[in-house]
């Protein structure tokens, strides 16, 4: 992350709630300048017309505190007109979320629309909003540049965020209208086609009891990530055509991987996308269990894929993820017009509809429930998938089956080396970043055992410079950062609330690099955010501790 502060800095005082460039205050905001908005209560933000570069966005960031938004209106933060922005809340030591939107009453946490792009939001906290958390797109209306062709939406990136109690989606990105929407349009009813998005990137966040979809993306047909996000109890006001933890929507391609999905009324995973895409290392508990759980024909799965807008001839690989006791099935696959898709190396435990199927009320069978396809020209290669009515011979490190944790694998697991993969279609990373395989095969599931050492090794994927080593058997993480020369390290540990439960600040020098190490007996096992500060840098990640 580069430093900020080192260009010219602008305050935006606390009764300033409309900055736009063309306004005479902020004529003079050049690329790499930052926006300090200072800290305290505000009723919203509206930033417009503002356009750094590709190498020197311009940054707003908090300044001496929280700002903290609590409104009746129709946002919380609006970025209007804007490209090549960073809207972080990382701007004070010891506050992990700096902007905090604790309530919209008429509408999203952000929005950021109205034709910008190259929008990067990351270290904001979003609650209580009437619709959703972040939005992220720009509609098509009768003008000509606002649809397809004309512009594109390029690099969306969310980040390391707090998203809850929405009333729809957590984040919503790009259109789902992909084939095109009517328009009155000078009287004339118009087939209007919506802009596509280039370069998505949603890791990292935490989303907790939103009203619709945790995460929602369509439209975004190239370079597209959905990664590291913590989805708990999505689809809370049950509204059918929006329950899931994460919905690839119409028109996109997008890796979905290294999420953790828990408790949601809705489907774990749908995928609409036009294929060509993976989804791997998903651990999915509980999808859809809680949602009218006395009707069958109200039917939640552990993964979903339709032919919404299927590209004819693509391919889907749904691979190493653990879905435990979803209300219905494991995973539908309802393709038919894609092909030499595979679905490997998955454990899929517990799936509702087994009892119902066995039972010959339907021309299905009970292992059709853990991998339903629906139709008979629909076709995959099965390969290496775990299925079982309960996890007591998984080799489970707990049989809790309630957080990330009790889903790594002890010695002697059936799951390790149990699967050879074709290198073309082989996932070489794990749900906490081990390398794939650690053994002489693949594992089955989302987590590699390691065989040598028992030390977990992650790469964050956006600031990879940064290594983190854990050792369970004695509570000590140590991480090493990437440059030689430091006078100072920070380190400060927070739970997925935000709040810092650990801090350090000596630092070592292990093979020329500094490290700096915590001890965490203190705290219980889970999901943990961190943040690292130097003289020059900020970092921030997510660590899991068994």
């Amino acid at each position: 992350m580069s430093a900020l502060g080192q260009n010219k800095g602008h305050v935006i005082a606390l009764d300033q709630l409309y900055v736009d460039a063309h306004a005479p205050a902020y004529k003079q905001v050049k690329p790499g300048d930052t926006l300090y908005f200072v800290a305290g209560s505000r009723k919203f933000i509206h930033v417009v017309n503002f356009e750094g570069t590709s190498a020197q966005p311009i940054v707003m960031i908090n300044l001496g505190g929280e700002v903290i938004i609590d409104t009746d209106h129709y946002f919380g933060i609006a970025i209007h007109h804007c490209r090549y922005i960073k809207l972080t809340g990382s701007g004070y030591p010891g506050q992990y979320y700096g902007f905090k939107i604790k309530r919209v009453a008429q509408g999203a946490g952000i929005g950021i629309g109205n034709l910008s792009s190259d929008v990067e939001v990351d270290h904001i906290s979003i609650e209580n909003t009437k619709i959703g958390g972040i939005y992220a797109k720009t509609d098509p209306d009768c003008t000509a540049n606002t649809v397809r062709g004309a512009f594109t939406q390029y690099n969306t990136v969310i980040h390391h965020n707090y998203i809850a109690h929405t009333g729809d989606e957590g984040v919503y990105v790009g259109s789902t209208k992909y084939t095109g929407q009517i328009v009155n349009c000078n009287g004339k009813d118009t087939l209007i086609m919506p802009i596509l998005l280039d370069g998505v990137k949603i890791y990292s966040n935490i989303f907790k009891y939103t009203g619709w979809d945790g995460i929602q993306v369509s439209s975004a047909s190239k370079n597209c990530q959905i990664f590291d996000n913590t989805v708990l109890y999505d689809s809370q006001l049950g509204v059918d055509t929006q329950m899931s933890g994460i919905m690839l929507g119409g028109g996109s391609k997008c890796d979905c991987y290294n999420n953790f999905i828990s408790q949601g009324k809705g489907v774990g995973i749908e995928s609409h996308g036009l294929g060509g895409y993976r989804i791997f290392n998903n651990i999915i508990l509980d999808a859809g269990r809680s949602y009218l759980p006395n009707d069958i024909s109200k039917m939640k799965f552990g993964i979903f894929v339709s032919d919404i807008s299927t590209q004819k001839d693509s391919s889907y690989y749904i691979q190493h993820n653990n879905i435990i006791n979803p209300k219905s099935e494991g995973i539908r696959f309802s393709s038919i017009l894609s092909k030499n898709n595979l679905i490997a190396a998955n454990i899929i435990i517990n799936p509702g509809n087994f009892d119902y199927y066995e039972s010959g009320n339907t021309r299905f069978k009970g292992k059709d429930a853990y991998i339903m396809f629906q139709s008979e020209t629909s076709t995959a290669t099965l390969a290496g998938n775990y299925l079982a009515r309960d996890a007591t011979n998984a080799g489970f490190t707990s049989l809790k089956m309630e957080e990330p944790n009790d889903f790594k694998l002890v010695k002697g697991s059936k799951m390790i080396d149990a699967i050879s993969i074709s290198p073309k279609t082989a996932i070489l990373f794990d749900f906490i970043r081990l390398a794939r395989p650690s053994g002489l095969k693949s594992d089955i599931g989302a987590f590699e055992y390691d065989t040598a050492t028992s030390i977990g090794e992650l790469n964050n994927e956006k600031y990879g410079e940064v290594k983190l080593l854990q050792n369970p058997a004695i509570n000590l993480l140590i991480f090493r950062l990437p440059e030689k020369s430091y006078s100072e390290i920070f380190l400060k540990i927070y739970n997925i609330n935000g709040e810092m439960v650990l801090q350090r600040r000596a630092f070592e020098i292990y093979h020329d690099l500094p490290v700096i190490q915590a001890d965490t007996s203190g705290i219980a096992s889970g999901v943990y955010l961190y943040t690292i500060r130097t003289d020059n840098h900020t970092y921030s990640g997510k660590f899991l501790k068994w």
